[in-house]
């Protein structure tokens, strides 16, 4: 069994009952975060993108996938909030600019587009799109076009 100390040592516990310690230098490293939506992602958004990735239609509570060929709407309380395709994304607030249509838009944007360029943030209660970097003022109808 092994512990961590305050300082860049490691102290191992002999099976034996004796202690040992290691004296580790400090290794500078840069820690690359995945691709992959955040593992706190809502279950009904990881069912939504599902059932986009899937082409099949789906409800769940407040939430539906309409799909149609390859094109998958998504619905919040009856509201368009997106739309996405082999090779966009188009979003929409659905006349509502709440933290659960958000919530719904950036799981969409980290799964189909690239989550650490991409996304719908808020500020000052104002609400933004964030492509490939750059900042706007959010627009319904704005398209991702350039995916991960």
């Amino acid at each position: 069994m092994m512990r961590q100390s305050q300082t860049t040592s490691l102290v191992c516990d002999d099976p034996q009952g004796g202690t040992q310690l290691v004296v580790l230098p400090l290794i500078p490293c840069i820690i690359k975060k995945s691709t992959k939506p955040t593992p706190n992602m809502r279950k009904i958004e990881t069912q939504m993108n599902a059932a986009i990735t899937a082409n099949k239609n789906w409800s769940n509570a407040n939430t539906q996938v309409v799909t149609e060929g390859t094109i998958s709407t998504v619905y919040l309380h009856g509201n368009k909030i997106a739309k996405v395709g082999d090779d966009f994304v188009t979003v929409f607030d659905g006349g509502w600019q709440s933290n659960t249509t958000k919530s719904r838009l950036n799981a969409i944007i980290n799964e189909f587009c690239n989550s650490f360029t991409d996304g719908v943030f808020q500020r000052d209660y104002q609400w933004f799109i964030r492509d490939n970097k750059v900042v706007h003022d959010f627009v319904n109808g704005f398209t991702f076009c350039e995916y991960a």
